[in-house]
């Protein structure tokens, strides 16, 4: 039996034009909030799933180290996701693999971090690490508008330290917990479907970030390929509703998951 558990690793601000591109403020401040400076409150929420034999991580938030170079973004109320793990019985090391969307900063930063030391360590040492083949070269050669979106800190020394997978095609984690690969925010990330006892659970990372991007012609400006990120999320959405599920909504700030069964 596979279990479940949503978990909450912060929060940041993100300008509310950039998140919902070419549609006018009239139409989505009715569905998404803004502050006096435009910006809309994101959630980082990563999903924790066990069974008898694995204990898999899907994304790790932005993590904790060099926050700085990263203020614009204001973020806050950051919880270490690697500490939340106490609370079900687990610890880091007991991490068998972390599912990683993409490797944009805010959905993978907290793979690794500094010591008391100073030095670079991997959270979860004995993980396989998944990544989708066509994400990783393109985090190996950003194209210009994703090159600050990529941190070297983050995944390099996994891949040094052999714990780096990558995915070519769908791939079944273990039975009841497929990966399959999406394109359009950015090359080749990885949606998670996981059968669970309360039905079919999606981890979609930013092929549809929040609820209000539910509308499949409402694309983000961060979204690098805007027609494939629109038949990404046509693609899903029709899945969604032939298998009746409920979806983790990674950066919606007031809601943690919706239905997609209707």
């Amino acid at each position: 039996m596979v279990e479940y558990q949503i978990l909450n690793s912060g929060f940041f601000y993100a300008d509310g034009g950039a998140m919902f591109g070419a549609i006018p403020k009239s139409a989505w401040i009715r569905k998404y909030p803004c502050d006096e400076k435009n910006t809309c409150r994101m959630a980082m929420r990563c999903l924790l799933v066990w069974n008898e034999k694995h204990v898999v991580l899907l994304d790790t938030g932005v993590g904790t180290k060099d926050l700085g170079k990263l203020s614009f973004y204001r973020f806050h109320e950051l919880c270490d996701v690697s500490l939340q793990l106490n609370q079900f019985g687990f610890s880091p090391e007991d991490v068998t693999d972390v599912v990683l969307s993409h490797l944009h900063f805010d959905h993978c930063g907290g793979c690794t971090f500094f010591d008391e030391t100073g030095d670079l360590r991997l959270t979860y040492p004995n993980a396989k690490h998944w990544v989708g083949q066509k994400q990783w070269e393109n985090y190996l050669h950003p194209n210009r508008l994703e090159k600050h979106s990529f941190r070297e800190s983050d995944m390099l020394p996994v891949q040094k330290a052999g714990l780096l997978h990558l995915i070519e095609k769908d791939f079944d984690l273990f039975p009841g917990f497929r990966m399959s690969l999406y394109d359009g925010h950015t090359p080749g990330q990885i949606v998670s479907f996981i059968e669970t006892a309360n039905g079919l659970c999606v981890f979609a990372g930013d092929v549809i970030p929040t609820s209000a991007h539910f509308s499949t012609d409402w694309l983000s400006a961060y979204d690098i390929e805007p027609l494939l990120s629109f038949e990404s999320k046509l693609r899903l959405k029709q899945e969604m509703k032939k298998r009746n599920g409920f979806m983790v909504l990674y950066h919606d700030v007031s809601m943690c998951s919706m239905c997609l069964c209707v």
